[in-house]
């Protein structure tokens, strides 16, 4: 894969309309679920901050994966949720205000500790002489722009024009999938004589670290004594994650190609994995 239009202009450009249309369905009292349920938000947090990027940074010490590769890997597993995660927790009958809430909470940390994370994790795998590498208050400001400021853009149209708001907000929660899956599509023509490499190189690593950290989220706020509904919410948003930034943030702003490799397999595997989970909830709670 190589830098070109996609990775440069679509993939930034859509990144800031899915992050315009998550800004649509927020409310500042969406929020308000820190304070009213502390406890499971602390605990979705631990969950994705902590818990997804631990998991994927030891599967990438374990199988030994190829150094771009290992910090493709670490960059999927820092990305927030989005709304595919909010899908399906709306599809497995979960909590889709904690969802959200996760969703845009995360959301607005991970500009900060995707930059620091990733070029602490591009100096371990591939030392500090290689030719990549990603300024990290340059790479904030990039991802705040893409990411928080179009947020908050929805969130003053849903506030000036709640009804134009409601409208817009159902074609770009459904546009984010369907883009996603469009991208992943052009890419899979694009390259489709190296995807058997692509899954070699990365296809058991993302497959492990997307049906571990479902299956641990959920059982992660079960321990914990979380509503059903909880757990569910919170077993997506830390499985399923926006496989869009981590494609602009391997592809469009550190520039290397290999590194899009992970947030491809995974993004391809996250749908089915996913609705597995879903069908296995379903079948726990019948």
């Amino acid at each position: 894969m190589s830098a070109d239009l996609l990775t440069q202009v679509i993939l930034p450009a859509a990144l800031f309309l899915i992050m315009f249309g998550m800004g649509l369905s927020l409310k500042p009292a969406d929020f308000s679920a820190v304070v009213r349920a502390p406890k499971a938000v602390a605990i979705g947090l631990v969950g994705q901050m902590l818990l997804l990027p631990l998991i994927a940074f030891g599967l990438a010490i374990v199988l030994a994966l190829p150094p771009e590769i290992a910090v493709g890997l670490m960059i999927i597993a820092l990305a927030p949720g989005g709304a595919t995660s909010n899908l399906f927790t709306y599809l497995a009958r979960g909590d889709v205000s904690l969802s959200i809430t996760l969703t845009a909470v995360v959301s607005l940390i991970t500009p900060f500790t995707i930059p620091l994370v990733a070029a602490l994790s591009m100096v371990y795998f591939m030392g500090s002489g290689t030719e990549f590498t990603l300024p990290i208050v340059k790479t904030i400001v990039q991802l705040l722009l893409i990411t928080v400021i179009p947020v908050a853009l929805g969130m003053f149209v849903l506030s000036r024009w709640p009804h134009a708001a409601a409208r817009m907000e159902a074609f770009f929660k459904w546009f984010s999938v369907a883009f996603l899956l469009l991208v992943i599509a052009l890419i899979v023509l694009k390259n489709a004589h190296n995807m058997a490499s692509f899954f070699a190189q990365a296809g058991l690593a993302t497959l492990l670290l997307n049906v571990s950290v479902l299956i641990l989220g959920y059982q992660l706020a079960q321990r914990s004594r979380l509503s059903q509904p909880q757990a569910i919410a919170i077993g997506f948003e830390v499985g399923i994650q926006n496989g869009t930034l981590a494609l602009v943030v391997a592809g469009t702003l550190i520039g290397n190609a290999a590194m899009m490799i992970p947030a491809v397999t995974y993004s391809l595997l996250m749908f089915a994995s996913g609705a597995a989970f879903a069908w296995w909830i379903k079948r726990r709670t019948v």
